[in-house]
């Protein structure tokens, strides 16, 4: 059932503020469509089909020397513009929840960062954060700012481009010498540097799936804010909470892989409906 969100006045009497109140302790998925308005594209259409062209596989970046060139150039363009995103209403809605006491625990797809520079204090990162890097080989783990600054120093023909931005920051950059992109290596062990987030073909860490799962098992339902669920990480949690019997509410624009198993859906924007929703819970206590 798909759900318009009430005005503010009438919010008290809106199936999104019933289901919060009637269990209060959620557990939170968010993705991609929450940070859309932050100026972070998403990658899908509203009827869940990717968009723009896929992104790089592990097995292409481990593998080939020359994907790891155009991903850092691609990287390097694309940056700035996460470097730059910050909160939008929706981040900060979120955050005056937790400071509610409303979920369980905070789990996302994202890998910007948002819900932390928002004020959210305990966020399982499912697939990383882009803001860091890591080493293959010693494991050493730098800031993704430091990297920025020696790709712009070892590739100045590649400096001022323009691009189409993703949500990885992996811009869409194509037509370009790739060959003679210069990929700085570890400054500890010189080994090979990956962005610290799970590409895709790149199993999510069992330490962060086990504690999503643990968080899931003591929530009482679970509420999904601006995700498809069209990728397996966030779906699985989906299925794991409708078959222990937990009720599923949705907020997202357009279909979700999860659309059978909800209770309902409110089809909008999140960053009107959870400051809505944040300013009622407010105002009721």
């Amino acid at each position: 059932m798909n759900t318009p969100f009430p005005s503010a006045s009438s919010a008290l009497s809106s199936p999104l503020l019933e289901f919060v109140e009637r269990y209060p302790q959620l557990f939170v998925l968010t993705g991609a469509g929450i940070s859309t308005e932050s100026g972070i594209p998403c990658y899908r259409d509203k009827e869940g089909q990717r968009t723009g062209r896929a992104p790089i596989l592990l097995k292409d970046f481990l593998g080939s020397e020359f994907a790891r060139r155009r991903y850092w150039a691609r990287s390097m363009i694309g940056w700035p513009m996460l470097a730059g995103a910050a909160p939008n209403a929706a981040h900060l809605a979120v955050a005056r929840l937790e400071r509610l006491g409303v979920f369980e625990r905070l789990v996302t797809q994202n890998v910007d960062g948002l819900h932390t520079s928002a004020g959210n204090t305990d966020v399982i990162e499912l697939h990383g954060n882009i803001g860091r890097v890591r080493c293959m080989t010693c494991g050493d783990e730098t800031p993704r700012a430091a990297l920025q600054q020696r790709l712009i120093a070892d590739n100045p023909g590649f400096v001022g481009l323009a691009a189409l931005p993703v949500a990885d920051g992996d811009a869409q950059l194509e037509g370009y010498d790739f060959n003679a992109v210069q990929v700085p290596p570890c400054t500890r062990c010189g080994g090979m540097l990956k962005p610290d987030v799970v590409f895709f073909g790149e199993g999510v860490p069992r330490t962060r799936v086990d504690a999503a799962a643990a968080a899931l098992d003591q929530a009482d339902a679970m509420l999904v804010l601006g995700s498809s669920l069209m990728v397996y990480s966030g779906f699985r949690f989906c299925e794991w909470a409708a078959r222990a019997g937990k009720p599923i509410a949705a907020v997202n624009l357009g279909h979700t892989r999860a659309d059978a198993l909800l209770q309902f859906k409110v089809e909008a924007q999140c960053g009107p409906v959870l400051s809505g929703l944040a300013d009622a819970l407010e105002g009721n206590r």
